[in-house]
């Protein structure tokens, strides 16, 4: 009997990119980590199935400060997928391997719960469909149908128009501004990519969470009598601002 040897299926290795948040801690890390509690006390849950990448890039630390902030993190469910910007000596087998050439997308934080979108797990929402902007003009996404919770929208290069809602646990990352013909339930990130003049635009204001260029507010710190109303949103130095519309 002759056997017949056939050539193995090669292994198929595949390009992929993800959004993952980048955490950019400041020393001491011992009051960092507290201002990090307060956000996650304000926002639960934020952080779980979340990639995060840790930027230490121009910290004077050793390998056993980094080890130790790697540890805290651990400690409060984060967990830490690479290091961007450590020197060789600082990382080993016991730490998250070094990254290098990430792109700028914005931070993006935490939600507080809401009682009824809020209830039972999140089941991922297939992309939402977008009407591509003409040749020639400034890039611009319209998303044409509400963006449910668990979804996130990302789009670097331009304005973002949601026509509808934006439910809480949603989020939407824009390189320009933000403009949400509905209700604004769950998280808008303007400006993701260094955009200090991009705004944020909706026609009811109940936001877990609005930032402009990285500078963000949770909904404790809203203005209470902006709840509910159109409001824009805009950034002042490092302040963010929002006024009512019309």
């Amino acid at each position: 009997m002759t056997d017949v040897l056939t050539q193995p299926r090669p292994i198929r290795l595949k390009g992929r990119s993800f959004l993952a948040l980048a955490l950019t801690p400041e020393l001491p890390f011992e009051d960092w980590l507290v201002r990090l509690d307060d956000l996650a006390a304000r926002s639960a849950g934020f952080f779980l199935r979340r990639p995060v990448v840790l930027d230490v890039d121009g910290l004077d630390i050793d390998r056993s400060e980094l080890h130790m902030l790697v540890e805290a993190l651990r400690a409060r469910n984060v967990r830490v997928m690479g290091i961007e910007g450590a020197r060789s000596s600082l990382l080993g087998p016991d730490l998250p391997p070094a990254m290098t050439d990430g792109r700028p997308a914005g931070d993006i934080e935490a939600p507080e719960s809401e009682p009824a979108e809020a209830a039972g797990p999140v089941t991922p929402v297939p992309a939402v469909p977008a009407m591509p902007a003409p040749v020639g003009v400034t890039p611009s996404l319209v998303v044409t149908r509400p963006v449910r919770s668990g979804q996130s929208i990302f789009f670097p290069e331009g304005d973002v128009t949601i026509v509808g809602s934006v439910a809480s646990g949603a989020e939407v990352v824009a390189g320009g501004s933000i403009h949400v013909y509905g209700p604004l339930r769950g998280r808008a990130m303007a400006g993701s990519t260094g955009n200090a003049s991009a705004r944020i635009f909706c026609r009811k204001l109940e936001a877990e969470l609005i930032a402009v260029d990285g500078f963000y507010k949770t909904a404790d710190d809203m203005e209470p009598e902006l709840r509910g109303k159109p409001v824009q949103i805009w950034l002042e130095g490092e302040t963010i601002k929002a006024a009512t519309l019309g």
